[in-house]
């Protein structure tokens, strides 16, 4: 197998899903508290690597990160370089096609938690940031534990949006999927196998962990 490609995915996911936990929670807040009439258009555009073609999605933010658009100018400007082909354009890229995956199940978790509660905090004096600390975070943590490993696996798997923006680039932007796809083209099959299957045990313990953290916080909510 090839551990440079899986030491960067790895560090790869890890950032994404520090990043995504740190900035989805305020996006999730957001829709599921507000009260505003056209929130749906917001949550429309979170939802949309969903549903889009990851080499759509991927063109784009390849267009956006380019020299030719303003935030690429802007980051050529900074730092003197562009940021496609780079893991930097690779971590945007990612965090923006991992991010529904992080802000549905933390506003799933938010949405959870019963309103009684947080109006009885804020009755208490307790401001709203407190609240969310104290009340709202706790009693959600199924929600924020499945998305931050949601977001951590869905970043491992990709492909289409990571080969788009930063290319196949060994040691900087060649992805353990990516890897596999050279394996295949060059024929080495076991050599893919071995990799596919250990993503395979990968994926199988994420979602056990997902659903035996669900289950867990579920037996502690009822017995409270």
């Amino acid at each position: 197998m090839n551990w440079q490609a899986i030491a960067l995915s790895l560090r790869l996911a890890t950032c994404v899903a520090g990043i995504l936990l740190i900035a989805g929670m305020p996006i999730a807040y957001w829709i599921t508290f507000s009260r505003w009439r056209w929130k749906f258009l917001v949550e429309a555009i979170v939802a949309l690597p969903i549903v889009l073609p990851p080499t759509v999605l991927g063109y784009y933010i390849l267009v956006g990160l380019g020299p030719q658009n303003l935030p690429g100018k802007l980051w050529q400007s900074w730092f003197g370089h562009t940021l496609p082909f780079t893991f930097g354009g690779l971590l945007v890229a990612s965090v923006l096609y991992s991010l529904p995956f992080a802000v549905q199940p933390f506003s799933a978790g938010f949405e959870s938690v019963d309103r009684r509660l947080i109006e009885a905090s804020w009755m208490l004096g307790t401001s709203r940031l407190g609240t969310f600390f104290r009340v709202i975070l706790p009693l959600s943590a199924a929600g924020a534990i499945t998305g931050t490993v949601l977001s951590f696996a869905h970043t491992i798997g990709e492909f289409g949006v990571v080969l788009m923006v930063g290319g196949n680039i060994p040691g900087v932007t060649r992805t353990v999927s990516i890897d596999i796809y050279d394996q295949v083209q060059a024929a080495n099959y076991d050599v893919a196998n071995r990799t596919a299957l250990a993503l395979l045990v990968f994926s199988f313990l994420v979602l056990s962990v997902i659903y035996g953290t669900n289950r867990t916080a579920l037996s502690l909510w009822r017995r409270r």
